[in-house]
This record gives C-alpha cells, structure tokens and sequence, in this order.
C-alpha cells in the first residue's frame, strides 16, 4: 500500500511538471482586438492584468493596420525603420521567446500616438522545487485551468486503478 501512494504521488509532480510546459495564447485586446482605443493606455492595461510566461504567445487580431515588435527607444518614439518583427497580415501571432519586455506599436502612421501600442513583461520561469514533502501541496505551475482539470483527472483515474488492486 505505501508503496502504491509512493507511485501515485510519483505520477501526481511528473504530471504537474510535464502540464507546466503548455503555453497559452493571448488575444491582445480582447474582443475589440488591436484597434485604436478611446483611452491611450488601454492596451497597457489589459497587459497588465496578465501573466505573460516564455512560449506564450499573442494574437493581434485586426483590419487595414499592423503590428511590430520594436526597442524600448522606438516604442517611445512610436516609429521604427527596423523593427524586430512586424507583421500586416490582420491575424498576427508572436512567439514570447524569453523573459523580459517587449514593445509593439502599430505600423500605420499616426496609430502608435493615438494609442495604438503596448509593453508586455514576461516573467522569468519558475524554478522547479527543491524537495516535495508529502505534507506540502503542489507546486506552482502556472498551467492554464483546463490543464490543472487534466491533471487531476489523470491523478483520480491512476488512483482508482491502485484502489481496485
């Protein structure tokens, strides 16, 4: 029997470890989406109020404009001639690659001064925990809900398999 709790909790961190992994996408903007906003600080907002990790990635959804990823000094210049990335294809996703910030402006002349633009802060990974003990809960994955959903289901259904034996 201990050696049967031993296993599931065993399988119980493997499966937090391998569901941290999942990355998420975000639509920048909700369901308004990369457009000019009444309020110049909007998309900074809506940015702040996530949690940006490396790998996940952003979805500018939006018509007759563009999005680039630019330097800190362009960002505040609102304009680049080299940008990092720039795409104007109306449904852009970019890849958040490493911790850090990031700065996007719109492409089209005059939409970065009106409010078309934003910062993103990716945090660093979290480190993997040192030692688990039986008393201490979970560690902190970050993974997306549904994710934890899956992991508690594969969890119940290993410990319905070692109850029956």
């Amino acid at each position: 029997m201990t050696s049967s709790k031993s296993l599931l909790y065993l399988v119980f961190f493997l499966s937090l470890h391998f569901f941290s992994g999942f990355s998420t996408e975000f639509t920048v903007g909700g369901d308004e989406g990369w457009v000019i906003p009444k309020d110049d600080q909007l998309y900074n907002q809506w940015a702040s109020k996530n949690r940006f990790k490396v790998n996940d990635t952003l979805l500018f959804a939006y018509k007759k404009d563009s999005v680039m990823a630019v330097t800190q000094e362009e960002y505040e210049k609102c304009k680049s001639v080299h940008p990092v990335y720039f795409s104007n294809n109306g449904k852009s996703i970019f890849k958040l690659d490493r911790p850090g910030l990031f700065y996007f402006i719109s492409g089209v002349s005059g939409h970065c001064e009106r409010g078309l633009k934003m910062i993103v802060k990716v945090l660093e990974p979290a480190s993997p925990p040192q030692v688990a003990s039986e008393t201490s809960g979970p560690p902190s994955s970050g993974a997306t809900k549904s994710a934890k959903l899956v992991v508690v289901f594969v969890v119940s259904l290993f410990g319905a398999m070692f109850l029956k034996f």
